[in-house]
């Protein structure tokens, strides 16, 4: 379920060192959601899950590590600049480039789905405990916060491109200062609408990665050492200081009981750790890409990137997998969470979990390939014209977003049973985004690109 068959105009922009990075970024997710996950036999018989950084205060640091979404926006932002001029370059529309993207998303996020919401239907067809089905639902939806981010941040390109152009890094600077503006209505504020002014950040703050990634991209001062070192030191001084000295605690996922949240929206410290992240990122940049530079040494990313979305989007199914058949036969160690013991069975966990991946990996390629086929068949580098066809997309991105918006808050179960209403508003969505292409317009596409390239 990679995004193979999928690609829209980038295969000509590539860049190992970048690909390297998301890959890195997804793989470093997965191992950090493994690790703090805790399970264990509830007195009733059921499956348990503890938060391990609300029981064991000190794990928080950890997310320094494993919250590494930035790098995903950065990367995210410098392949986006490649396709979006290649697009334009040819002819391409703003809207076709559009639905392109929210394609890659949104076909391997839909096959998930149909899995997922027929598992907890035969589930709940069969009596199964609501309480669980609801804790199920949530563990296999809680990665969906980044979907609907990252298809408005990705409809939004087209003009985030057109500024950055125009503006260079005072783009950047904006938005950073937005950001900021933002979280100090939410921090200063107590009424109910300042928490909605918050949600702003959830696209302001990742947008300062992503269009630091447009500047890397087009060879700007992000290139130069000296301007990775000052974000790097800067913004893990920043983080330091907002932590020690202000009202944001260490961790930068959600733990319960924490009266500020530094990702519920995005916070100050959120911001600051986000530049040292792609501060860093951009200081090493000009030796690794020299050292990726040979086809041996980049092959090994070349996997991981056609998986991506498979990890991302499956790699609770192995947690849930292995808790039945370990911890509800009880032939699991259950150690006290967070004791020497409960550690030392970490690695073990982990192991055991990504024996369970390579099965489900090799067992979703005829899934892969169905998505393969489906993907040509919906022309994702047709260009779009017309009014109402454009309105078709944006109708359908507005439900798929809210679909997986709400999926990430509530789960894929919050009653105890799937969905429905959920799953048909992001159906529908889709199937608009999809029906916005016709095969006229692939045809002036490709009419198009020769064109171009005469």
């Amino acid at each position: 379920m990679g995004e193979r068959g999928i690609d829209v105009k980038e295969t000509s922009v590539r860049n190992g060192y970048v690909d390297l990075l998301r890959a890195a970024a997804i793989v470093l997710m997965v191992v950090g959601h493994w690790l703090i996950t805790a399970l264990e036999r509830a007195p009733d018989g059921s499956l348990a899950a503890p938060e391990l950084m609300a029981i064991v205060p000190w794990t928080q640091w950890l997310t320094l590590v494993f919250q590494i979404m930035p790098v995903f926006f950065l990367a995210g932002g410098y392949a986006a600049a490649g396709s979006w001029s290649a697009c334009r370059a040819e002819g391409g529309t703003a809207a076709g480039w559009i639905r392109g993207r929210a394609l890659r998303l949104l076909m391997p996020t839909g096959a998930y789905l149909v899995l997922a919401l027929s598992g907890l239907l035969i589930a709940a067809a069969f009596r199964a405990d609501p309480v669980l089905l609801r804790m199920i639902g949530w563990a296999l939806a809680m990665q969906f916060w980044f979907l609907p981010v990252y298809l408005m941040i990705s409809a939004l390109t087209p003009w985030l491109y057109a500024l950055h152009r125009r503006w260079g890094l005072s783009a950047v600077a904006v938005t950073a200062v937005a950001a900021v503006g933002v979280d100090l209505v939410v921090l200063g504020v107590d009424m109910e609408w300042a928490g909605r002014v918050g949600l702003l950040n959830y696209l302001l703050v990742w947008t300062v990665s992503y269009q630091l990634g447009f500047d890397w991209k087009d060879g700007g001062v992000t290139t130069r050492p000296w301007f990775g070192a000052v974000l790097a030191v800067g913004g893990a001084a920043g983080y330091a200081a907002l932590v020690e000295f202000g009202p944001f605690p260490v961790s930068l996922v959600l733990v319960t009981g924490e009266e500020v949240s530094n990702t519920n929206p995005p916070s100050l410290a959120m911001l600051a750790w986000l530049v040292a992240q792609c501060g860093l990122c951009l200081l090493l940049a000009p030796r690794a890409e020299r050292a990726l530079r040979s086809a041996r040494r980049s092959r090994f990313v070349e996997p991981l990137g056609r998986v991506s979305m498979t990890l991302y989007l499956w790699h609770m199914v192995p947690v849930l997998g292995a808790g039945a058949a370990f911890y509800l036969t009880d032939l699991a160690p259950e150690p006290e969470v967070g004791s020497g013991a409960w550690w030392a069975w970490r690695p073990g966990w982990i192991l055991v979990l990504a024996a369970l991946f390579c099965l489900l990996l090799l067992a979703l390629r005829p899934v892969d390939g169905l998505l393969i086929r489906l993907a040509r068949r919906a022309r994702p580098q047709a260009a779009i014209t017309g009014a109402w066809r454009t309105l078709l997309l944006t109708v359908g991105l507005a439900a798929t977003v809210w679909a997986l918006a709400h999926w990430a808050v509530q789960g894929l179960a919050w009653g105890g049973s799937p969905d429905w209403p959920t799953a048909l508003a992001f159906g529908a969505g889709a199937a608009l985004v999809g029906a916005a292409a016709t095969r006229r317009a692939a045809a002036e596409t490709t009419d198009m690109a020769a064109r171009a390239g005469g």
